[in-house]
């Protein structure tokens, strides 16, 4: 099961985060049937991405983090909402990124996005993620995020993220700075902790005066079959009888669950009625 711990750490100065999405790793995997390298990449950033779903604060955000590479052969792109429902597509990164731009999209679900982009460092999903907080949002972040695969299974996915809040006094920047040195090989730490021994091992008393809020992220796509319908119906019925003649059928793949929705002259007709 996945899981997302939050709390604050350290005279409350210091926001925390514990993932374990192992099984959010191998849903994608399953359903895109990834190789080792696509599973790591899109895994590093599905898991970023369960972490900033669960800091929406509206019922209505959403956040989508895409990854294109420098020269164009390779996009990875995921996205997310408060009820953490988390999902995502690769697409030609098969030897990796080789440089690039991560693009974040943050809406809070009041019309009023915000945008950040920053060049990657490097296909670790880390090192990105604590370059586009610094850059874009100016909060100092220390992220480490992992993905083992082995065998063609994801065996241990996730990680912990902590984030300095306004005003954390020095002591207590040097507290997250020396806990976060336990997290270097996150992955490993991950398969023999997981996110309930990391919590346990390492900040139960900081966790029993401050709480925990658990959440369960899980791999779940947002269309269906009346969405996509919506989304046709635009073109008009002409437009859509002639591919039809054309085509055969009218046909909409969604990149994020794999599945193809397709529409007959019947359904056409249907849905011009």
């Amino acid at each position: 099961m996945n899981k997302l711990y939050k709390s604050l750490v350290y005279d409350l100065q210091v926001s925390l985060s514990v993932l374990d999405t192992t099984k959010l790793v191998n849903d994608a995997i399953k359903i895109h049937n990834l190789d080792a390298v696509s599973a790591e990449l899109l895994g590093g950033l599905l898991t970023a991405c369960a972490y900033m779903a669960g800091c929406l604060k509206s019922d209505r955000g959403a956040v989508s983090i895409t990854v294109k590479s420098g020269d164009g052969s390779a996009t990875v792109s995921v996205s997310g909402d408060k009820d953490g429902h988390i999902r995502g597509y690769i697409d030609g990164a098969q030897k990796g990124l080789k440089g690039g731009v991560m693009t974040v999209i943050k809406d809070d679900g009041f019309f009023r996005p915000f945008n950040g982009t920053c060049a990657l460092k490097s296909d670790d999903v880390s090192e990105n993620l604590m370059q586009y907080f610094h850059i874009s949002e100016q909060v100092e972040t220390a992220v480490a995020i992992g993905v083992k695969i082995r065998d063609g299974k994801c065996v241990s996915a996730g990680g912990v993220v902590m984030q300095l809040l306004p005003n954390t006094a020095e002591e207590n920047m040097e507290k997250a700075e020396n806990a976060m040195q336990n997290f270097v090989c996150a992955a490993d730490v991950i398969e023999s902790l997981g996110a309930d021994g990391i919590i346990e091992k390492y900040f139960s008393e900081e966790t029993e005066k401050s709480g925990v809020y658990l959440t369960f992220p899980e791999y779940k796509c947002n269309c269906s079959r009346k969405k996509i319908e919506g989304v046709i119906v635009p073109l008009g019925k002409d437009e859509l009888k002639k591919i039809v003649e054309e085509e055969g059928l009218v046909s909409v793949h969604c990149h994020y669950c794999n599945t193809d929705y397709k529409f007959t002259a019947e359904d056409i007709e249907r849905l011009f009625k």
